[in-house]
């Protein structure tokens, strides 16, 4: 069940009933037929599918005008009968509606909004109301047999109450230590992005986990230099660094990996690090709740990652 401790507070929640799911896309164009694996899964595991006008939809790059996205969005949002709402897509388009959605029914009947990569706009602004969100796989993830694969099966894991607990292998940049904070972050990119805005995520005595897809190297490297910049490195209760995945490189190369890039960035620092963390644009992409609290350790041994239930 759902409560609101305070404006800024992270809210724990171990799981309440699903009947209905809203399926919309608010940011880039998603085909029909695409999403249909998905709808049908998600039928076969109980719920009730109500299918948003933005599914299919399509304005140039994006699923439908921004009013069409915002209507759409907000309709869903609003909805009392609605327990959760699942992004078919992120690509791009939140933040040109972020700012006239309206919470206020929300906050009345709260619901997990379900995504990644764009969808992070959306799951910072419910971590600046205090409300917990879910960091996971998307439509595409269900086709092609993907129903069966690690990362749907952990949405499914979560939709039905299944306490999150994840063991990761080790890595050798990780950097060991135990700590027990909430979970932020999302998608590098929009991570950045946020910076200034309303929006901007506090990393402050929390553990932040990141992801990214198609960037060069050096753009890796830039991010995080404004993260710090920024002052949401310096003050971590430990790092989740996920999957960056088709990473470019310059015709002069960059000279360091992802993983060198990072670890240069915090290696002043002496919380725990976690690297490939299966979160990511690709295969594997577990579920994770965002603004719930973890137990994190990150031993010689490996990485768990323990939701704490109250």
């Amino acid at each position: 069940m759902y409560f609101q401790e305070s404006f800024t507070s992270m809210i724990q929640i171990s799981h309440f009933q699903i009947f209905n799911i809203s399926i919309i896309c608010p940011s880039g164009y998603f085909p029909l037929q695409k999403a249909e694996c998905c709808i049908q899964t998600l039928q076969q595991w109980g719920y009730t599918v109500q299918v948003g006008k933005t599914v299919g939809l399509q304005y140039h790059y994006f699923a439908g005008t921004d009013a069409e996205r915002l209507q759409d969005l907000q309709q869903a949002l609003d909805n009392p009968n609605i327990q959760a709402i699942f992004c078919a897509r992120g690509g791009y388009g939140l933040s040109r509606i972020i700012d006239q959605l309206d919470f206020t029914a929300f906050m009345q009947h709260p619901k997990w909004v379900i995504g990644f990569s764009d969808i992070t706009i959306l799951h910072a602004r419910l971590q600046r109301l205090g409300f917990p969100s879910l960091h996971a796989p998307m439509a595409n993830a269900f086709n092609e047999g993907g129903v069966e694969r690690a990362s749907v099966q952990s949405l499914k894991a979560v939709l039905f109450g299944q306490p999150i607990h994840y063991t990761v292998a080790p890595h050798a940049f990780n950097r060991l230590g135990n700590v027990t904070a909430p979970l932020v972050g999302g998608n590098l990119t929009i991570i950045a992005h946020l910076i200034g805005s309303v929006d901007s995520i506090d990393t402050k005595n929390k553990i932040l986990v990141m992801e990214d897809v198609g960037e060069y190297l050096y753009n890796i490297d830039r991010m995080l230099i404004q993260l710090k910049r920024a002052g949401m490195l310096q003050n971590l209760a430990g790092l989740l660094v996920g999957g960056f995945t088709d990473m470019k490189d310059t015709t002069i190369p960059f000279g360091k990996t992802v993983e060198e890039i990072v670890w240069e960035h915090v290696a002043e620092y002496h919380y725990p690090v976690a690297f490939h963390f299966p979160v990511s644009h690709g295969e594997p992409n577990l579920a994770v709740k965002l603004g719930v609290t973890y137990q994190l350790s990150v031993a010689e041994h490996g990485v768990e990652l323990k939701e704490i239930i109250k």
